[in-house]
């Protein structure tokens, strides 16, 4: 879905710069040679996650209702058959 945020239309798939570099976190990480997810929460509420490796690339942009049952399902294991 587009919207607007800020003065600017953020859409899922856009080139993450040009969400800027500030505000970036890495909410988990292991011993992955630090390739992992970098999450960003815009002034709309939405979530925007991309790939610390590729930080020019794609973001994806999710609604706060979205990215929250997505972390609600991970802690109750339904995401679990992703590593049998």
């Amino acid at each position: 879905m587009d919207r607007i945020c800020g003065n600017r239309r953020v859409y899922s798939g856009m080139p993450a710069r040009e969400l800027g570099s500030e505000g970036w976190h890495k909410p988990w990480s292991g011993g992955n040679g630090g390739s992992c997810v970098e999450a960003m929460r815009l002034t709309d509420g939405r979530v925007a996650l991309r790939q610390s490796t590729d930080p020019d690339g794609p973001a994806l942009i999710y609604t706060h209702l979205e990215m929250k049952r997505f972390i609600q399902g991970a802690k109750a294991g339904d995401a679990d058959f992703l590593f049998l």
